[in-house]
């Protein structure tokens, strides 16, 4: 491990919570021994051997066998907890470009960093490709790091070597990144803190009104020492919202006033009462005659593939399977299974759904074999324009695939973050290392795509690609969203979009 970089983590505790002890005993700076982290590093290493269904799908064998033996060597000197995390186990978990496994904090650094606020590099970064501009500064006096500014470098890291080498701690499916540049764009600070680590000041390159680059000094970000939200505040926080309210976060439909289109956002196929709003909804499009739907599912990360699935019967032209081949490499967790969530239930599960093939693997038949057919009656017929991009993942990838390419219904946007080939998203309990109490995420079963593409790694590629506009970041409106209304316009006049 960079020597500066394990030094500038510890500075995020030492800095402003030298002290500090969590009610629930939970201590961040304290730092366990290298044999400690080996034990830990090694019961990893042999649960993803055994059980992931992936490991090796993306990178072979003798490559990720060197990763093991890298990383470990890596634990030369003990670690906290969070340096564990970040340097060791994020860059390796990277390595396997599984989605669906990544890495979490214990639930004792959860529960100890819930409200606080860290000292960190200040400004908030929109980034896409080599491209950084800036979107929020927590130095509010600062006059020069204005909303648009484009930034160049920070100290003295160009912008694609620094996207380059924050992306090999984020984990992705193959090489579907763009999942990843949103990642960055939703909290620059904190990746930017737990990677590179902190500074007392930042110097930042950045272009100014002429177009010509420009180099200022400024300083790491320090909050008040009041900012620690109260609990009388945290109470008022976590009121429940009205259900009403709370299921608009998780789908909405809104029919323009016009009545030619309507608008349907689906933030997850997990909460919000999808069944009785997807029958509702395409009721109501077919009862109004809407000829125009916008399935909005870019901030959709997946959930249920038995809602997915139903989705897909209301949209499709044609009958389809979820995946043509669903498996996983055991049909027990043992002898791991007192390190990983649901424990013997996840044992008892295995062995009802799966069943052994010729091949040796256990197979989820029911998801192979099952042919949907859509729905007759208030399946939608109308034109579907589909918006994505990084955030739609894993069932959400699903749906995609399997809609893609047919007559009246186009993708766009850009590149999924889900797999096009397949994912690893059917059961996804997290390993808990015994010493640590880091978390991993181990999905249990690979899903290969029905009718699906070779394996080239990207997610699913739009029909129409709209990237990033600075011009809609600058002035705060929805470029792809304003693109497809346009097309939409231009069909009512006469022409034929699709």
């Amino acid at each position: 491990m960079n020597k500066y970089a394990g030094a500038c983590l510890g500075m995020i505790i030492v800095l402003f919570f030298s002290c500090s002890t969590g009610k629930n005993g939970y201590s961040p700076v304290k730092k366990y021994p290298a044999a400690v982290l080996r034990n830990d590093y090694i019961l990893l290493k042999e649960v993803l051997e055994n059980k992931h269904p992936s490991l090796y799908w993306y990178t072979g064998k003798d490559s990720m066998d060197l990763y093991f033996s890298r990383y470990y060597d890596e634990i030369k000197d003990s670690m906290t907890e969070q340096q564990f995390a970040w340097h060791i186990v994020a860059p390796l978990i990277d390595k396997i470009h599984c989605g669906h496994t990544s890495v979490s904090m214990s639930k004792g650094f959860v529960k100890w960093a819930d409200k606080k606020r860290f000292p960190s590099f200040p400004l908030f970064i929109k980034v896409w490709n080599d491209t950084m501009a800036v979107t929020g500064n927590l130095n509010q006096q600062d006059s020069v790091f204005k909303r648009g500014t484009l930034i160049t470098s920070v100290n003295g890291v160009r912008n694609s070597l620094q996207v380059t080498r924050m992306f090999n701690y984020l984990p992705e499916d193959g090489k579907a990144n763009n999942v990843n540049f949103i990642r960055l764009s939703a909290n620059f600070p904190y990746y930017h803190r737990n990677i590179y680590g902190l500074s007392k000041t930042y110097i930042v390159t950045y272009l100014d009104s002429n177009n010509r680059e420009r180099t200022a000094s400024i300083p790491v970000y320090t909050p008040p020492k009041d900012s620690v939200i109260k609990d009388s505040l945290a109470k008022v926080d976590r009121k429940k919202l009205p259900r009403l309210r709370s299921s608009f976060q998780y789908r909405s439909l809104v029919i323009d006033s016009t009545g030619t289109s309507a608008v349907m956002t689906l933030n997850t196929f997990s909460k919000g009462h999808l069944r009785k709003f997807f029958r509702r909804s395409f009721k109501k499009l077919t009862d109004k005659n809407i000829d125009n739907l916008i399935l909005d599912i870019r901030s959709n990360g997946g959930g249920r593939v038995g809602l997915s699935t139903l989705l897909t019967r209301y949209i499709s032209r044609y009958s389809f399977k979820v995946a043509d081949s669903l498996y996983a490499v055991s049909r027990s967790l043992n002898p791991f299974t007192k390190y990983i969530k649901g424990n013997f239930l996840n044992n008892i599960e295995l062995a009802i759904i799966s069943r052994k093939k010729a091949d040796g693997l256990y197979h989820l038949r029911h998801l192979e074999n099952k042919l949907y057919t859509p729905r007759r009656n208030i399946g939608y017929k109308g034109d579907v324009y589909v918006l994505i991009n990084g955030p739609t993942f894993s069932a959400a990838a699903l749906f995609c695939n399997a809609i893609k390419g047919q007559p009246g219904i186009l993708l766009i946007g850009e590149e999924t973050g889900g797999g096009w080939h397949g994912n690893n998203g059917i059961m996804i309990p997290d390993i808990t290392l015994p010493n640590t109490k880091i978390r991993v995420r181990l999905p249990l079963f690979r899903l290969v795509q029905y009718n699906h593409i070779p394996k080239t790694g990207t997610g699913i590629i739009p029909d129409i690609y709209i990237g990033t506009s600075y011009d809609a970041l600058i002035k705060g409106y929805d470029k792809k969203m304003q693109v497809v209304k346009d097309l939409i316009r231009i069909k009512s006049t006469g022409q034929t979009p699709l």
